[in-house]
């Protein structure tokens, strides 16, 4: 059996509210996860084709104040 098969079966003898509790742990470690991919990708350069965009359409006048 291997890694998540075992987590599988244990995850299976855990209450409604441990699973919740669990659910809620993986939501948040996945979030804390594609927060630092992220940060990682901006400092990377990765996403200065979105900034170069943007100034593009503002430069261009298709953007406005949200207010």
């Amino acid at each position: 059996m291997g890694k998540i098969d075992d987590i599988k079966a244990a995850v299976s003898t855990l209450t409604p509210a441990e699973q919740a509790a669990l659910r809620a742990w993986l939501e948040e470690l996945a979030a804390q996860r594609f927060d630092e991919q992220i940060e990682a990708d901006i400092k990377a350069g990765k996403l200065d084709f979105l900034v170069e965009e943007v100034e593009r359409e503002h430069a261009a006048g298709l953007t406005h104040r949200i207010k």
